[in-house]
Parts: C-alpha cells; sequence; structure tokens
C-alpha cells in the first residue's frame, strides 16, 4: 500500500515546518478581519501557527502576525485565539492524535 503524503506548513512563530493537522490557520480577508480558521478553507490570505499557547503571547508582544498578515491586528483577536489554542491543547492532550 502506498504511503500518503503528509501536508506540511510552516509555523510563523516557531519558523518550523509541521504537520498541517497540527497547526491553525489565521486568515485575513479583503475587508481587513482577521479570524480563527479551523477548517482551513476560508478565502484571504492565510498564516499558520502552533497550538503552543505561550507562543501566542509571545506573537502579541512582538507583533509577529501584525507583519505576516500586513494589517493591525486586535487585541481581542489574540483572546479568542489563546483560548482557541489552549482548548485546542487540551483537546489533543485528552483525545490523544486523531
Amino acid at each position: 500500500m502506498k504511503k500518503r503524503k503528509i501536508p506540511m506548513r510552516k509555523d510563523l512563530l516557531t519558523d518550523t515546518m509541521q504537520p498541517k493537522k497540527e497547526l491553525v490557520r489565521i486568515v485575513i480577508d479583503k475587508d481587513k478581519n482577521v479570524t480563527v480558521d479551523p477548517s482551513g478553507k476560508k478565502p484571504g490570505r492565510g498564516a499558520y501557527v502552533s497550538l503552543d499557547p505561550s507562543k501566542i503571547k509571545f506573537a502579541q508582544e512582538k507583533g509577529v502576525l501584525e507583519r505576516s498578515l500586513g494589517a493591525k491586528v486586535p487585541d481581542s483577536f489574540y483572546e479568542d485565539l489563546y483560548s482557541y489554542v489552549d482548548h485546542q491543547k487540551a483537546r489533543k492532550e485528552l483525545f490523544g492524535d486523531k
């Protein structure tokens, strides 16, 4: 049986290539709305970040997402992103890798 290729994406925060399944996509649409894209299929410019809550705080302090997406990212988005990433990390630890 042929081995399937695992899609890889570059993590914006750690600058490493990781499996797409272990990252979350942040997308900015043409109206400059920044959102979390769990499906990975929303239209717009996307950036991938790891599911590590400590890295989200670092990204907010350094303005990493703003530079990558080319727009101001509101503080409320970082709070939503942090809660999403924290939830996904806890879920992964509880249920394992699916």
